[in-house]
């Protein structure tokens, strides 16, 4: 049973609706109910309609409609841009990348949520950090992600802990064998940003400060980072194919027996595992000194500051975000939950033996920059980046490193 909304989320709720009015927002409907459209990123497991028919079984006055966006977090942002600064009522609730929290807060496009209506003291504490800025509630943790370091068990005895350990054990091989080495996400996309910003955590560094004010990006630890992907390409334990991977190329790559190791999320693991069965396992993200951080993947629940049905959208999110949809979130959809209880479910944990470490994994993994602009310092590290491993592999990383930082810090001073 659903409760019904309390009369202090309305004013909540009103009061968000006038602050985004204020800052170039359209009419909504405050507290409103009737159907709604879940805009988000495509289904590629077909998981999702069967959730999306017991609510409307249920709701058959308030209906939800899937729209799906593109399948790469870039491509999907542009469309609810696009969507949201035509102050457009045609989404209601809004599957965002976790790193959107921010740039739509900021922006008034999504409205401020009432914490005591979800359980998030049952969530993983970093999730629910992703769906909070400036101290207010905008969002509700629908999945995560963490990065993952997935190797052939029946080529590896022991799996690496260091990038040297990696790096040794990638040249082994490679040699003995017609099989590459390593491989991440090294397109310059959005994938690369996180592959970079993996690195340089791993290295012990950062790129901007908690609250997203300072750059804090210690070029020396950009050039460690920058120098364990150069280092790949140049001596080949990095495919030269791999600049143009991101991650559904590096999923095939391992799955088809193509490398020995690959970075990637945990939706690699089904289809690794009806390919290679028992021949492969996962482990935390090799870093400089020891087991290295990844950063913090997923995806929140917003509502839509133009919605005219506010009420519904807001109590399918409730619904949506239930225990029982997000054990099917893993079991149907393969996607990580956000409930810490799910993670040490026995039965869970037989059919997914991931669960553990990738459990260990998000708790130490960081969210990418918090910041309205992150955008554009994306496709600053990106692009930047992307240049570096670029053949002939000549670019020095002290200098691209210490230019990266430059062009952060202009960006920052725009905010």
């Amino acid at each position: 049973m659903l409760r019904p909304l309390s009369a202090a989320l309305a004013v909540l709720l009103a009061a968000g609706c006038a602050s985004a009015g204020d800052e170039g927002g359209g009419e909504t409907g405050t507290g409103g109910t009737g159907p709604i459209t879940f805009a988000t990123g495509r289904d590629t497991t077909a998981y999702l309609q069967p959730l999306l028919d017991r609510w409307n079984q249920a709701h058959p006055a308030e209906k939800v409609t899937l729209l799906e966006l593109p399948e790469a977090a870039d491509e999907q942002r542009a469309q609810m841009v696009a969507n949201l600064q035509a102050r457009s009522s045609r989404y209601d609730v809004l599957g965002l990348d976790v790193v959107q929290t921010a740039e739509f807060a900021e922006n008034g496009w999504i409205i401020p949520l009432e914490r005591g209506l979800f359980p998030l003291d049952r969530f993983l504490p970093p999730t629910v950090d992703t769906a909070v800025y400036k101290g207010k509630l905008w969002a509700v943790p629908y999945t995560s992600n963490a990065g993952l370091l997935y190797y052939r068990t029946d080529l590896v005895k022991k799996p690496p802990r260091t990038w040297a350990e990696l790096r040794q054990q990638a040249l082994e091989i490679t040699k003995k064998r017609d099989i590459g080495g390593y491989a991440g996400q090294f397109l310059a996309y959005e994938g690369l940003t996180v592959n970079f910003s993996e690195a340089v955590q791993s290295a012990g560094g950062q790129i901007l400060s908690p609250d997203g004010t300072e750059v804090t990006f210690d070029p020396a630890k950009g050039r460690i980072a920058l120098d364990f992907l150069l280092q790949g390409l140049r001596e080949g334990w990095i495919p030269s194919e791999s600049v143009s991977y991101k991650e559904e190329e590096s999923r095939l790559a391992f799955q088809e027996g193509h490398l020995t190791f690959a970075r990637n999320w945990p939706h690699a693991y089904g289809p690794a595992l009806a390919k290679l069965g028992s021949k492969f396992a996962v482990t935390r993200l090799p870093g400089l000194d020891g087991p290295g951080s990844s950063v913090l993947g997923g995806v929140n629940l917003a509502v839509s500051a133009y919605s005219k049905h506010q009420h519904t959208a807001q109590e399918f999110i409730r619904y949506f975000t239930g225990l029982e949809n997000e054990r099917r979130v893993l079991t149907d959809g393969s996607f990580p939950p956000v409930w810490t209880e799910l993670y040490d479910d026995p039965d869970l944990i037989k059919r997914f033996p991931y669960l553990p470490v990738l459990k260990e994994s998000i708790l130490a993994a960081k969210p990418r920059p918090v910041s309205a602009n992150y955008n554009q310092l994306s496709l600053v590290i990106a692009s930047t980046v992307a240049k570096a491993l670029s053949p002939p592999y000549n670019e020095s990383a002290d200098d691209v490193a210490a230019s990266m930082k430059s062009e952060l810090q202009e960006i920052i001073k725009t905010q």
